[in-house]
């Protein structure tokens, strides 16, 4: 049997996925686990594809120490991720067997989102409006629909606001991956951006992957690609996009009982709105519990570490675009071109938790992320 080695190098991993770039033909035909010294089995999963890997979640490894599991066939009872479509309307996620969230994507919409998000006690930790009246919450901003991707500035196009008669619209085309399973369930989405005459623009694949983690660590990876597929593209300078956005909960909000911090220790938005760092945080209290949303900018993104446009208000973007806003300077211009044809890819990872950012180590989960422990197989 094949034998999977993890080295945690200098970090603590808890909960941590890893993917192990595989060769399909070297691990048991069928579904597979990982056996621990002790015995124990950790799921395991494969992405198959043309860059196939395997997927597990490290419990729990200190510092400086090393793991090693046999690959044996295993099949995961129960739980896991599991996605069900309901058709022309939304895909329904659930973590081992308990709502989690939906991926909105029915043409009555100006363009796809996930609501709700179930946090660690099992309350909605994103604000509802407009999709939903709750009461208590500021029904300002209504494009600000949970967790979104948008831009303000799209050749001259407005995907962002949804302003009678003046914005533009994201159309979901295909699914082309709906996949559940005991270690990550995958939404790999193709959408169309139109102009204002309803022309496309350009192509998005978007590739939500949520992980099996314990509910106090909620974990989802959001990839987007663009891919100028009718010629130029410009996405234009303006602090008004995200091309990862959440709007939190009300109760959240920083200008309440809720506070921002980033990467860099600034605290709420006067200390982050505008400002670079590798991460974004956003906790406070839900029904008297405090829970949080990260964003993880990913090195390798275009203007990494990107700025925030993150407000006391709720809203939380990363936005590589609105230099000008951002730097307070006309004479510089964030605005991008892709070439016809060019691919133009982003990656983050969210993480739902509970506590504030120090309870959560979310530093520490930011380097799970980018650092994460060295993997090999044998």
């Amino acid at each position: 049997m094949a034998t999977i080695t993890v080295q945690a190098g200098e970090h603590a991993r808890r909960h941590c996925p890893v993917w192990l770039p595989v060769d399909v033909s070297a691990l048991p035909g069928g579904d597979v686990g990982l056996r621990g010294q002790a015995g124990e089995v950790l799921p395991a999963q494969v992405l198959a594809g043309e860059s196939p890997a395997l997927c597990f979640v490290i419990p729990s490894l200190a510092r400086g120490q090393s793991a090693a599991y046999e690959v044996i066939p295993h099949s995961a009872d129960t739980g896991g991720v599991g996605l069900a479509d309901v058709p022309g309307d939304r895909v329904e996620v659930t973590l081992n067997d308990s709502p989690f969230t939906s991926y909105h994507y029915a043409d009555t919409w100006a363009r796809p989102f996930l609501l709700p998000i179930i946090g660690p006690f099992g309350d909605p930790i994103t604000r509802h409006f407009p999709v939903e009246d709750v009461d208590g919450e500021a029904q300002d901003h209504p494009h600000h629909k949970s967790c979104w991707v948008a831009w303000g500035e799209v050749n001259g196009s407005d995907h962002w606001s949804e302003a009678e008669n003046r914005f533009a619209r994201q159309v979901h085309q295909r699914f082309d991956t709906i996949e559940s399973g005991p270690v990550f369930g995958r939404i790999v989405a193709t959408n169309h951006w139109l102009d204002l005459q309803g022309e496309v623009v350009l192509e998005e694949q978007r590739t939500l992957t949520f992980y099996n983690v314990p509910a106090a660590e909620r974990l989802m990876d959001l990839k987007v690609v663009f891919t100028a597929t009718c010629g130029p593209v410009e996405f234009g300078d303006t602090k008004e996009g995200g091309i990862c956005s959440i709007r939190v909960a009300t109760t959240m909000d920083a200008k309440k009982d809720g506070t921002i911090v980033n990467s860099y220790g600034g605290t709420n938005e006067a200390e982050t709105w505008g400002k670079r760092a590798s991460w974004c945080d956003y906790y406070g209290p839900v029904n008297d519990k405090t829970v949080g949303i990260s964003i993880f900018d990913t090195p390798g993104n275009f203007r990494y570490p990107t700025y925030w446009h993150v407000r006391n208000y709720g809203l939380m973007t990363a936005n590589p675009f609105g230099l000008s806003y951002f730097l307070n300077d006309k004479e510089t211009s964030g605005t991008h071109t892709i070439a016809a044809g060019e691919v133009f890819p982003f990656a983050y990872r969210l993480y739902f938790h509970a506590g504030t950012t120090e309870d959560a180590g979310v530093a520490g989960k930011y380097l799970d992320y980018v650092a994460q422990p060295s993997v090999a197989l044998a």
